[in-house]
C-alpha cells in the first residue's frame, strides 16, 4: 500500500488555497512532519526537496508557500513553482537579506517571511512563507522545524550530488591516467624501437657495407624484403625472398610515371604491392628504395624504419656518386691528355693512380649518334654499355662524338646493339683503331679511329661499326693521310714479303710489282725480270705462301697492287 504523503490530507481549493480544519490536531501535524521528513532525507534531487517542502507549508498552520529559491554558483535560481504575481519585488528582497531570515512584504498578505534553509556548508537556499493570520507558538515551532529538516535534507542532498561529482571527476581523472599511462608506455615503446632502430643503422654506416647492408638491415627490421632500384628502376640490391630471375627489363615511360607518382607523396607511397620512397639527396632522385608488401601489413613502425634507411641509402648513394664524377674526372683528363699526347712516364704514372692498366694494348673507339648531342648524358650512357659489354675503358667526349680508351678489341656488334637499344635508335656509328702499344701511339690511333667512322658513315651503310685494320685501301684514299699511314699500309699487305727479302737477299716484292706492272701476264713479267716462266711461277707460289693472300681474290689483289704501287713511288722512290 502506498505511502499518504502529508500534503495530500489537504486538498487545495478552486481558489488555490487549501481547505483545511480550523484547528488541526498537533500531533497530527507532527506526525506528518516526520513523515515528510524521511522523504525529503530519501529524496537526491535538490529541487525535488524543495517542491516537497513547500507543498507542506499549509498542513503545519495557517501559512501559504509564495516562493522557494535554490543556491546555484553564489546566485539564487527561483523554484518553477513560485507565484509570478510580484516575483521579481521578492526575489530582489531576498537577494537583499544575504543569507538572513526576514520579513518580506507581499501584497495581500498581512504577514511575510523569507526563511533562509542554511546548513554547514552554508546557504542552500530560501523558503517564502505567507500567513494572514497570526501563528500559534506551535505553527512556528512546526514552520522552524520544516525549514531545519529542508536545510539538512538539502546538505545531505548537495552532499551526494558533490560526492556524485567528485567520483565522477575521480572516474574522468582515473580514465585519463590509465591513458596518459597507455600513451607512456607507448612513447617509451617507440623510443626504444627508435633508438634501436638508430643504432642499427649507425651500425651499418659505420660499417661502411653499402646498399647491400642497408638493404638487409631493412629486411631484419621489418620482415619483408627489400630493394634498391637506380632511378631508371634496375635493381641493385635485394634482400629477402622472392625476387624475380631474371628481374624485369624497365620500361622508361612507366619509370617515369612511377617516379612522378611517388614524388607527388608527402611521405613513402604504396604502388601496388609496394611500399616506395624515393632517394634524392639536395633533390635529385638517385634511386628509390622499396618494400614488398603484398598483404598491406606495414605499420608506423615499417614506414620509420623505411625512412630512416632512405635518409641512410641517400647518403651513401651521394656518397658513391661524388666517387663517381671525381673518378670519370680523373679519367677524362688522363684520357685527354693521352689523345692530346703526353709522355710515356707521366701517363703511366698517372693511369696508376686511377687504377688504369695503361701496359696493355690498347684501341680508341670514336662513338657518334647522329640524334644525340655528345653531353655527358650520353657519355654516360656510352660508358655504362661499355661496361656492361666488358670493355674497360677511359671515357671522354668531345664535341659530337665520345671517345673510349680502351684495353680490348671491342666485341664487333655488341657494343653497337648495346648503344642501339639503349638510346632506342640505330642511327649510330663507331669507329675503332688498329691496335696500339704505347702511349705515343695513342694521338694516331684517334685518327684512326676517326678514319673509320669517316669511311663508315659516307658508305651506303652508314650506321654500324668500322675497324679501321678493315678498311683495306680506304685507309690510304682519305685526306690528311701521312707518311706513317701509307707505310703502315704498305707493311700491312707486304710486311712478310719484305722481311722474307731481307732474310733471304731475294726479291718478292719486286717479282709481284713486276707481275702487277705487266697486267699479270706470265711471258711479260718473266721477260722483265729474265727470269723463266717456271721460275715466275715458283715465285707467285711461294708469295701466296708467305702473305697469306690470295692473288685471285679481287680485294686482296687490289690492296697488293697498291701496296707495290705506293712502296716503289713513295717508299722506295723508284719510278
Amino acid at each position: 500500500m502506498a505511502r499518504n504523503r502529508p500534503h495530500d490530507l489537504y486538498r487545495r481549493s478552486d481558489r488555490g488555497e487549501p481547505h483545511r480544519p480550523a484547528q488541526p490536531p498537533a500531533d497530527h501535524a507532527l506526525h506528518a512532519l516526520t513523515l515528510l521528513s524521511r522523504t525529503l532525507f530519501d529524496t537526491p534531487d535538490e529541487s525535488e526537496i524543495l517542491r516537497l517542502a513547500m507543498d507542506h507549508i499549509a498542513a503545519i498552520g495557517p501559512y501559504s508557500a509564495e516562493a522557494g529559491y535554490l543556491e546555484a554558483d553564489g546566485d539564487l535560481v527561483p523554484s518553477p513553482r513560485n507565484r509570478k504575481n510580484h516575483a521579481l519585488a521578492v526575489g530582489r528582497r531576498v537577494r537583499e537579506l544575504a543569507g538572513q531570515d526576514g520579513s518580506v512584504t507581499v501584497p495581500g498578505w498581512p504577514r511575510g517571511q523569507a526563511l533562509a534553509l542554511r546548513g554547514l556548508e552554508g546557504l542552500h537556499g530560501y523558503l517564502v512563507v505567507t500567513s494572514r493570520s497570526r501563528p500559534t507558538e506551535a505553527h512556528r515551532s512546526l514552520l522552524a522545524t520544516l525549514v531545519r529538516h529542508t536545510a539538512a535534507a538539502l546538505s545531505v542532498a548537495v552532499a551526494h550530488r558533490r560526492r556524485r561529482k567528485e567520483a565522477l571527476e575521480l572516474d574522468r581523472l582515473r580514465g585519463e591516467r590509465a591513458a596518459l599511462q597507455r600513451q607512456l608506455i607507448a612513447v617509451v615503446a617507440e623510443l626504444a624501437y627508435q633508438r634501436a632502430l638508430h643504432a642499427l643503422m649507425a651500425d651499418v654506416a659505420a660499417a661502411g657495407s653499402g646498399e647491400e647492408a642497408i638493404t638487409r638491415a631493412l629486411h631484419e627490421l621489418t620482415g619483408l624484403p627489400a630493394l634498391v632500384e637506380d632511378r631508371f628502376g634496375r635493381l641493385r640490391s635485394w634482400t629477402g625472398p622472392g625476387r624475380p630471375d631474371p628481374y624485369p627489363e624497365p620500361d622508361p615511360v612507366r619509370q617515369d610515371d612511377l617516379l612522378h607518382a611517388v614524388a607527388r607523396e608527402a611521405g613513402p607511397a604504396r604502388i601496388q604491392d609496394r611500399l616506395i620512397t624515393l632517394v634524392r639527396p639536395h633533390g635529385e632522385i638517385l634511386g628509390m628504395l622499396a618494400l614488398l608488401d603484398p598483404q598491406g601489413a606495414a605499420d608506423e613502425h615499417t614506414v620509420l624504419a623505411l625512412e630512416q634507411a632512405a635518409k641512410l641509402l641517400a647518403l651513401e648513394l651521394a656518397h658513391l656518386r661524388n666517387l663517381a664524377e671525381v673518378e670519370l674526372r680523373l679519367h677524362r683528363e688522363l684520357a685527354d691528355d693521352l689523345l692530346a699526347g703526353t709522355d710515356e712516364t707521366s701517363a703511366y704514372a698517372r693511369s696508376e693512380a686511377v687504377g688504369y692498366d695503361l701496359h696493355r694494348s690498347h684501341y680508341i673507339v670514336v662513338v657518334q649518334w647522329s640524334d644525340r648531342i655528345a653531353d655527358d648524358s650520353f657519355a654516360q650512357i656510352v660508358g655504362r654499355v661499355a661496361s656492361a659489354v666488358g670493355m674497360r675503358s677511359l671515357l671522354t667526349r668531345r664535341s659530337d662524338h665520345v671517345v673510349l680508351v680502351a684495353d680490348d678489341r671491342p666485341p664487333a656488334r655488341a657494343l653497337y646493339e648495346g648503344l642501339a637499344l639503349e638510346t632506342g635508335t640505330p642511327s649510330g656509328t663507331i669507329g675503332v683503331s688498329a691496335p696500339c702499344d704505347s702511349p705515343d701511339d695513342i694521338p694516331q690511333s684517334y685518327r684512326e679511329a676517326q678514319r673509320a667512322l669517316e669511311v663508315r658513315r659516307h658508305s651506303r651503310k652508314r650506321y654500324g661499326m668500322a675497324f679501321f685494320d678493315e678498311l683495306g685501301l680506304y685507309r690510304i684514299l682519305g685526306p690528311g693521310n701521312d707518311y706513317r699511314e701509307l707505310e703502315a699500309f704498305v707493311h700491312e699487305w707486304l710486311g712478310q714479303l719484305m722481311d722474307y727479302d731481307a732474310r733471304h737477299d731475294a726479291a718478292m716484292v719486286e717479282t709481284l710489282a713486276r707481275y702487277f706492272d705487266c697486267g699479270g701476264n706470265y711471258d711479260e713479267t718473266a721477260a722483265s725480270l729474265a727470269i723463266h716462266r717456271s721460275t715466275l711461277r715458283y715465285r707467285l707460289q711461294r708469295i701466296r705462301d708467305i702473305s697469306g693472300n690470295d692473288l685471285a681474290n679481287v680485294e686482296d689483289r687490289l690492296n697488293l697492287q697498291v701496296a707495290t704501287r705506293v712502296w716503289k713511288i713513295v717508299l722506295v722512290g723508284s719510278g
